[in-house]
């Protein structure tokens, strides 16, 4: 028997220390009685700090809606695989919890216990999934209609381009006013028709050994004359010897300056727009963060925000971050965004060899 409760003790220490999920156990007063590795990394809490604190000071700067340890599991509340997104230091996880009480042999409800997994990269390769059918489905019918667009607005845009040049030689001001609208209008469209194009399988692209931190440089100059317009500060913060990852340079260019131009007109007048490089030996990842410290996005948006034609802004097409997307995921990486009630920070990971 003593053997027996001795080989249950070092099962309880080893699930608690070396499994991999996130467990929480508490008494009738709720209060922490342990918590595992697991939880403390992704919760952001220090073991020796928390233990025998009441839940509510644990979470005290959480919403209740929000906290993993609902008061109601000591009614007997139960929970099975609950969805739950959490995150800490800009870093989103997306969690599925468990809870149940825990009774002695009398029946008495003496705890309860709440156990969670993360299954953020499941849930992203199930999004990821779920996008590249509805993006792919897209640029098929794109590649199909795109000729069929553009021919007769090339001949729209030429027939108007000599109305105008018309109407300026006859000093018919007016009348040149309104055509230039339409010519406007026209580019909007032919560049509707572009973004389109490429969501179905990107042409010509050059895969090479591209330098993250050189294309980044290149591009400071056109992200500071748009923060500039915006009263907008920009910092760069550089890692030396980044190692070069396989991609097609301009299209990482294009990635970069999607997100920088939404970070900035996110903010409107004044802020501060951060690209941190960072490099994750473990994961063999170049991670690009930038961050804004504009509104941040809501939790019910922020799902949305990479499908196809979701847009918040008055002229957006709703198009830019999921071709963003696309190209990313096309050299084998990743782009998360986490907000959290101030700013927004997207993380764009590149694999390297």
């Amino acid at each position: 028997m003593q053997r027996e409760l001795s080989l249950l003790q070092r099962f309880a220490d080893m699930f608690l220390k070396d499994v991999n999920l996130g467990v929480i156990l508490v008494n009738t007063g709720l209060e922490l009685v342990d918590i595992s590795d697991t939880a403390c990394r992704i919760l952001g809490l220090k073991r020796e700090e928390v233990l025998h604190l009441p839940m509510d000071r644990v979470f005290q700067d959480l919403p209740e809606d929000h906290r993993i340890v609902d008061p109601r599991v000591l009614d007997g509340r139960v929970v099975r695989n609950q969805a739950l997104s959490w995150t800490k230091d800009q870093e989103r996880y997306e969690l599925l919890v468990d809870s149940s009480v825990l009774r002695d042999e009398q029946g008495q409800v003496v705890g309860a216990c709440i156990i969670f997994k993360d299954v953020t990269n499941l849930r992203s390769l199930e999004e990821q999934v779920q996008r590249s059918d509805r993006l792919a489905m897209i640029g098929q019918i794109a590649a199909g209609t795109a000729h069929e667009i553009r021919n007769p607005l090339t001949s729209i845009k030429g027939f108007l381009q000599m109305f105008r040049k018309t109407f300026e030689d006859k000093g018919m001001v007016r009348e040149s006013s309104y055509t230039e609208v339409m010519l406007k209008e026209i580019n909007r469209i032919n560049e509707l028709v572009n973004e389109f194009l490429l969501l179905s399988k990107p042409k010509n692209t050059t895969y090479e050994a591209v330098d993250v931190s050189m294309v980044l440089r290149e591009l400071l100059p056109i992200i500071n004359n748009e923060a500039i317009l915006h009263k907008v500060t920009v910092q760069y913060e550089a890692v030396l010897g980044l190692p070069a990852v396989i991609a097609d340079r301009e299209y990482l260019k294009q990635v970069f300056l999607n997100i920088c131009k939404n970070g900035i007109e996110a903010m409107g007048e004044g802020g501060y727009l951060s690209i941190t490089e960072k490099l994750d030996l473990e994961e063999r990842r170049v991670n690009i963060e930038i961050h804004d410290t504009g509104p941040g996005i809501p939790l019910y948006v922020i799902d949305k925000i990479f499908d196809p034609f979701f847009t918040t802004k008055a002229e957006g097409t709703g198009l830019g971050l999921s071709v963003c997307q696309r190209i990313i995921h096309d050299i084998g990486g990743h782009i998360r965004v986490s907000s959290k009630g101030y700013g927004t920070t997207f993380t764009i990971g590149i694999p390297f060899p």
